[in-house]
């Protein structure tokens, strides 16, 4: 497996002061998705949690539902120069009856860490594709305990004290409870990898949970929360106009600027429960 992080030399400047010394930095690596051997994606992504970013991967793009539809997951015999496994391919088959997908939805091309295939699809069509009715989703969550989240996400946060380099996603309760956090340094790695931990453990659609992001939502980690069934989206940063039509078109309440004792909320209000 390919590490979370790598140790680099750095010049050190703090003030008069300046040393050299080895840094840890976040690791970044190719991780090249396939289906039957055949190429679909590669993105850039942190080693680590690479089964539950496949299984994400493919629900928030629509191919499976459940780990039920995969049959086979495997790493690829991918090799350095030196002959060792990268770990850098995985290989997937999906069961029985499960429908590759088109050529519409292939990503036969580089995909970044930080914003993957932005605006590939209209509003429309996400909603189309989207399975669950999150605007039935009648869960309400405090604002006391919306306004907590960005302490608990960051003190959760292991690989980022060591780095500080690494976005964050994490699932919680609409009581407050974690129950899955990763890091990655893309934005929409970390959401596909809490995603696929869900998708795993057979919990999605995620009724009644809130998906809290690092860093902005854009139109793509909007998408992956329909995709999921996720009622609550919030970030620490802002959304892009995009993201704040699609959540109002899906049913999702899209929260930025979570920070302090405040936020803005864009879509849906009405599941945020304000003190008397």
């Amino acid at each position: 497996m390919g590490r979370v992080t790598s140790r680099m030399p750095v010049l050190r400047i703090r003030g008069p002061v300046h040393t050299r010394r080895p840094d840890a930095v976040a690791a970044e690596e190719p991780l090249e998705i396939r289906l039957a051997g055949r190429p679909l994606a590669v993105t850039m992504r942190t080693p680590g949690h690479d089964f539950d970013l496949v299984h994400g991967f493919l629900a928030t793009e629509g191919v499976i539902r459940t780990s039920a539809d995969l049959s086979g997951l495997r790493y690829c015999n991918s090799v350095d120069d030196e002959g060792r496994n990268t770990y850098n391919v995985v290989d997937v088959d999906l069961a029985p009856g499960i429908e590759a997908p088109d050529t519409a939805l292939d990503r036969n091309f580089y995909t970044s860490s930080s914003c993957g295939v932005c605006g590939k699809a209209s509003i429309d069509a996400i909603r189309t594709r989207t399975p669950y009715d999150v605007a039935a989703d009648g869960v309400r969550v405090p604002l006391e305990t919306l306004l907590a989240l960005p302490d608990r996400l960051r003190a959760a946060q292991e690989v980022f004290d060591r780095t500080g380099g690494l976005h964050a996603a994490g699932l919680f309760t609409a009581g407050g409870e974690l129950v899955a956090l990763r890091e990655d340094v893309g934005r929409h790695n970390a959401v596909d990898k809490v995603v696929g931990d869900a998708v795993r453990e057979g919990r999605v659609p995620l009724t009644g949970h809130v998906l809290m992001v690092s860093g902005r939502s854009s139109f793509e980690l909007t998408q992956k929360a329909a995709m999921a069934g996720v009622p609550v989206l919030a970030a620490v940063s802002a959304p892009s106009s995009l993201a704040v039509e699609l959540a109002a078109d899906a049913g999702i309440t899209l929260i930025g600027f979570l920070r302090g004792d405040g936020c803005n909320v864009y879509t849906h209000p009405d599941r945020i429960v304000l003190p008397e």
